[in-house]
């Protein structure tokens, strides 16, 4: 081989050896933080009903390993739609979550605060627990500077024009969760106040949350520990298998 041969041959090795490395769809292993993993995989798209199931680890490394037994859940009444979450935005084709459309989000989330209308109910919390009470509220208003924020008014006057009520008469606001959709940064008209709480009965659908029977929410209430980085990977079963290698999900 000539040296102008040599030369170049080395040249391209140095090539190959700094390029990029390709990024799996969706984000390099995304759930590599977490200690706690809630898995919810439906159908498809418009389903409504499903199951959740826990997985826990003792570290990044290991593989996740079940918790208790799947619990039936209800989605929202339109099925699913790409969230906002740790994944980014959509990752491909279907139905992007907007305020108001009954679609529960998709994708790779955070958990953020739990509440309960009693504490003592849930005992030694490892979630930061709100009280839920006449004074909390939860923001849909797209055009407030708290869109998407749970608010503890304090006899304040209210910057918004329409919030949830946590303190509801049927009960499903007793216990449950925050899930961070549309948290980092909130896009006005994404979607909000996005929770997993207690349903009315199996099969009614939600207007975009993750609910289920009030056992099963306070078992998981319980379970949840912050110092563990719990997430939920909601999803459409394709959606799933594709993703499921590069975000390290279960089988």
């Amino acid at each position: 081989m000539s040296l102008r041969s040599l030369l170049i041959a080395v040249a391209l090795l140095s090539l190959v050896a700094c390029a990029p490395k390709p990024v799996p769809l969706g984000g390099a292993d995304l759930t590599r933080p977490a200690l706690q993993l809630l898995l919810v995989v439906a159908e498809d798209w418009q389903y409504t009903e499903t199951v959740l199931q826990r997985f826990e680890r003792s570290s990044p490394d290991a593989a996740w390993a079940r918790v208790g037994q799947p619990l039936p859940v209800n989605l929202g009444r339109s099925g699913l739609g790409w969230g906002r979450g740790l994944h980014g935005q959509a990752l491909g084709a279907g139905p992007v979550k907007r305020e108001g459309d009954g679609r529960a989000p998709a994708g790779l989330f955070g958990l953020g605060v739990g509440f309960a209308q009693d504490p003592a109910e849930v005992g030694a919390a490892r979630l930061p627990l709100l009280r839920t009470d006449a004074t909390l509220f939860c923001v849909d208003d797209a055009a407030s500077p708290q869109y998407n924020q749970i608010v503890q008014t304090g006899g304040k006057p209210a910057a918004w024009r329409s919030a949830e009520d946590m303190v509801r008469t049927d009960g499903q606001y007793r216990l449950g969760v925050f899930v961070r959709h549309n948290t980092d940064p909130v896009e006005p008209g994404a979607g909000s106040c996005i929770f997993l709480h207690i349903w009315p009965r199996q099969g009614v659908a939600s207007s975009g949350c993750t609910s289920m029977a009030a056992d099963d929410m306070l078992s998981l209430l319980r379970w949840l520990d912050a110092d563990k980085g719990p997430v939920l990977a909601q999803l459409p079963r394709r959606d799933f298998e594709r993703l499921r290698s590069a975000w390290r999900l279960p089988d």
